[in-house]
């Protein structure tokens, strides 16, 4: 084996190991959101955003730093232009005119610009909006942090709920098929009607299309999962978290005191940042009718050949060296400025606006996700319930069906109650989950 193969070899081990130490066989709800809040594509963009918004605030920071240029310049003239000269400069006669040709034929100018900010109130204004951006930025990732992981909670125990449904229908179907094969027996010995077994027939016929239906589902929702945490789809992926553990004690004792601060609410923060923007933009506005006044250097060097002797020791240079002050006072727009700082102004009314509303809305909603949590948590245990009732209920009408008390339509009756309670059970679950999520997301305070 070449040392050109070998290195090759060992390059494909490294990746091989990187790879499978970046994708787990099993992830819990946790890692689940730890590997999302890395690799979700939403999220990364939202980091990006960022980042360009702190890139944004070190440009305008930039502005009022000194700024240095450098420049050079060469020229060869191919033809040197001819002046006219009154005549009688040279002793010659008054209105004839001397053609003079000044200069050298080839020259070389390099040189330095250093320029100076001193004042600029819009700068000023600038460097606050920038900050404010960057505020703006970072809640937008929180809110985003925010709605991936309500997301990946979601689909996580969906997948487990699609699970806990498949467990039911087969059992359904396991229990109908057993049914089924002593029905079939007592209706060839004449002990059973025909009707009973094809009523019997169409109730697996609907089970077996529901297990269909939700062993398909089962692969789609897990797939979304790994869509939503940024893993790749084609690869296998366990779930090592239980049904059992997300739907413990802390599910359902979510408490909400009477004086929470609603300032920690993700749209109130982008609210009160978007008044503080346009505060600024207003601000930026009237900061247009400021002088402005800057200051600058600039250093160069010429030099003059009849050929291109600029590279030998021998060149002479000429420098020269400038200072200078600039001010620029504004006068007169034709009230253009005035217009732009009234238009300003009406924006940091209607941000004003806009942030009481949020805040009211915001309020009410947290009310109305509180008052929709705590009646989901009293529908799962009334639902729980249920399916024991529901089971007890299928139980004794399938005994009392073949002891000949009960008719076949009893019996079917008593297995839809018991499917449907099932579904029902699986919803409460569900709905107490997303309702605990959306009050959650509503106060910004996520637990596990």
């Amino acid at each position: 084996m070449t040392s050109k193969t070998l290195y090759i070899f060992f390059v494909f081990l490294g990746l091989q190991y990187v790879f499978s130490q970046t994708l787990p066989d099993a992830v819990s709800l946790e890692e689940a959101l730890a590997f999302g809040e890395q690799n979700n594509r939403t999220i990364q963009n939202a980091n990006l955003g960022v980042q360009k918004a702190y890139k944004d605030k070190w440009s305008t920071i930039a502005i009022g730093l000194p700024q240095i240029s450098a420049n050079a310049n060469y020229q060869n003239f191919i033809e040197l232009p001819t002046s006219l000269i009154p005549a009688q400069f040279f002793g010659g006669n008054e209105g004839d005119f001397a053609e003079v040709q000044f200069g050298t034929p080839q020259t070389m100018e390099a040189g330095v610009t250093v320029q100076q900010l001193i004042f600029d109130g819009s700068y000023i204004v600038g460097l606050e909006a920038s900050r404010v951006f960057l505020t703006i930025s970072e809640n937008i990732l929180e809110k985003t942090l925010l709605e991936v992981r309500k997301n990946i909670v979601n689909t996580y125990s969906s997948v487990l709920l699609v699970r806990e449904n498949i467990q039911f229908l087969e059992k359904n179907q396991k229990n109908l098929t057993n049914t089924l094969e002593e029905l079939n027996q007592l209706f060839r010995n004449g002990f059973e009607e025909e009707e009973s077994v094809e009523q019997l027939r169409l109730t697996l016929s609907g089970v077996e299309t529901q297990l269909r239906y939700a062993k398909n589902l089962e692969r789609i929702t897990l797939n979304m999962l790994k869509l939503l945490i940024g893993f790749p789809t084609q690869s296998p992926l366990l779930l090592s978290d239980t049904l059992e553990k997300l739907t413990d004690d802390s599910l359902f004792s979510l408490q909400i005191s009477e004086d929470i601060s609603l300032s920690n609410n993700v749209d109130i923060k982008i609210a009160e940042n978007n008044l503080l923007s346009e505060s600024l933009l207003y601000r930026y506005e009237r900061s247009k009718s400021l002088p402005r006044l800057s200051a600058f250097i600039n250093g160069n060097y010429t030099g003059n050949s009849e050929t291109f002797s600029f590279t030998q020791s021998g060149q002479k240079w000429f420098g020269a060296a400038l200072f200078g002050i600039n001010l620029q006072v504004p006068v007169f727009s034709s009230l253009q400025r005035s217009a732009n700082s009234q238009k300003a102004k009406i924006a940091v009314s209607q941000a004003e606006k806009s942030l009481t509303e949020t805040q009211e809305r915001i309020a009410i909603e947290v009310q109305a996700a509180e008052n929709e949590y705590q009646l989901a948590v009293e529908n799962y245990f009334t639902n729980k319930e249920n399916l024991a009732l529901a089971n007890r209920i299928e139980q004794k009408n399938q005994t009392k069906y073949f002891e000949g008390v009960a008719s076949s339509f009893e019996l079917r009756e008593a297995q839809l109650q018991l499917y449907s309670t099932q579904n029902n059970y699986i919803k409460a679950i569900q709905n107490v989950i997303q309702k605990k999520l959306a009050l959650e997301t509503l106060l910004n305070t996520p637990q596990q």
